[in-house]
């Protein structure tokens, strides 16, 4: 066999053994250094002098130098922190109260809590589970539809992939050699375009059919206005001036995304100590939480790194990027091939696997085809929620499930969740047909003049 061919034998061989079940990370450096070992091997050689093993040294420290990485555990423990606050509950509640005449309006102060709490924290799970102990029932209560609740949850929990701080845009970054600050400014507009188009919809399903979201009581909607301001300024207040505080220094370019993260990390102690959450167990959990995390982003990132280099080496790379270009693809349909396969690899795989592994694969694409590296990292961001969201895995869903009441169907879960998947597809095709959309705010800010 060529090189080539081993190189391509290795990614299939991965794809295999990750199928069956294999920790990926672990599996990625394993490969790596088994396939590097003979990609590296030079006859005669002492067995521990293969240069394979200083590539894999290398990539530790590369992975642990990275300046950019930096601020994932920050952005992770000040996810974590605001978890354990109990911010959400009354969050929801103000948000409740003070759009009563709003149609739907449980739905859609869900809804907004998921984009504010996604944004806070940007773990999925998370935001999913908490909004379906806490507004899930809720609206249940109310008489809402049982599938448009559940898609409300689950479509507003995976927000945070793409609304700034993106757990995400920060990794893609680190993957891609682009600045995450840009990331950050080319994801804003999207987001919470997507964002809005999730609360037009909901209003829109009210309005054409009120019995899918049925007005609340009068004994919890008559509330006094000094009330519902009291309610607001105490709960969404102080979240949404940490927000706009962390966005703010990193978009105007007072801070870079680690020194934002790192404030925002110590301004969420704060406001747990306000709300009098902070104690210690709180404390290491949420240490515990963003320790193991971050774990698991460094080993895919050395492994990964480890994976690609080697891969390189014996042209398998090359192979990839031959293929695509014999296929005479233009610009768009490139695009649609490569967000296509994403689509698909979001199924058996997490996010973290998606962007580490096989976007690197793709990326050295972009510039036959003319695609800008921020504008392809906001699409890989909009379409990874769809993996969410979409049956057969859609761990949206199954979070979800996890702590709804016993009779509530999986198959209603995935039913109210794929409109809002649709809506992904909606803004994905907003953004390649108006591409400024992406791209003017990080030209407006970072482009000299």
């Amino acid at each position: 066999m060529t090189d080539p061919q081993i190189g391509m034998l290795m990614l299939g061989l991965f794809i295999f053994i990750i199928m069956l079940g294999f920790p990926i990370a672990f599996t990625l450096i394993a490969m790596g250094v088994g396939f590097g070992y003979y990609a590296y091997y030079t006859p005669g050689q002492e067995f521990f002098d293969n240069r394979v093993l200083t590539l894999l040294v290398q990539k530790a420290f590369e992975v642990s130098s990275n300046d950019v990485l930096v601020a994932v555990p920050l952005f992770l423990f000040m996810g974590y922190l605001i978890e354990r606050a109990s911010i959400l509950d009354r969050l929801f509640h103000s948000l409740q109260i003070s759009m009563k005449n709003v149609p739907g309006s449980l739905a859609v102060a869900t809804m907004i809590t998921c984009a504010m709490f996604a944004t806070a924290t940007g773990i999925v799970g998370a935001v999913v589970t908490l909004m379906g102990l806490l507004a899930f029932p809720a609206m249940l209560k109310a008489g809402y539809d049982t599938r448009l609740s559940a898609g409300v949850v689950c479509a507003g929990g995976c927000l945070g992939i793409l609304i700034p701080p993106s757990i995400l845009l920060i990794v893609y970054a680190a993957t891609a050699g682009v600045s995450a600050v840009k990331l950050y400014a080319a994801a804003f507009f999207p987001g919470f375009l997507l964002a809005f188009l999730y609360v037009v919809y909901i209003i829109a399903r009210a309005m054409i059919n009120p019995a899918l979201c049925p007005k609340l009581p009068k004994e919890q909607t008559d509330i006094p206005t000094s009330q519902v301001m009291w309610a607001l300024a105490t709960s969404f207040l102080p979240l949404a001036l940490l927000i706009v505080s962390v966005l703010g220094a990193i978009l105007f370019g007072l801070a870079t995304p680690s020194e934002a993260a790192g404030a925002g990390a110590l301004s969420s102690l704060v406001l747990a100590a306000a709300y009098r959450s902070l104690h210690f167990q709180m404390l290491k959990e949420s240490v515990y939480l963003t320790a193991r995390a971050t774990a698991m982003v460094c080993y895919l990132f050395i492994g990964s790194w480890t994976f690609s280099a080697v891969f390189a080496v014996l042209g398998g790379q090359h192979v990839v990027e031959n293929f695509f270009l014999s296929l005479n693809l233009s610009s768009t349909q490139f695009l649609l091939l490569t967000q296509a396969i994403i689509f698909l690899l979001g199924w058996p795989l997490e996010w973290t696997e998606i962007i580490i592994i096989f976007v690197p694969i793709f990326l050295p694409l972009l510039d036959d085809f003319g695609i800008d590296p921020i504008f392809f990292g906001i699409l890989v961001a909009l379409n990874t929620q769809t993996a969410f969201n979409t049956p057969p895995v859609a761990m949206a869903a199954f979070y979800l499930k996890g702590v709804a009441p016993p009779w509530v169907k999986l198959s209603d879960i995935f039913s109210g969740a794929l409109p809002f998947v649709f809506m992904v597809f909606a803004t994905m095709v907003l953004v390649y047909v108006f591409p400024q959309i992406v791209l003017w705010l990080p030209d407006y800010l970072y482009t000299p003049r």
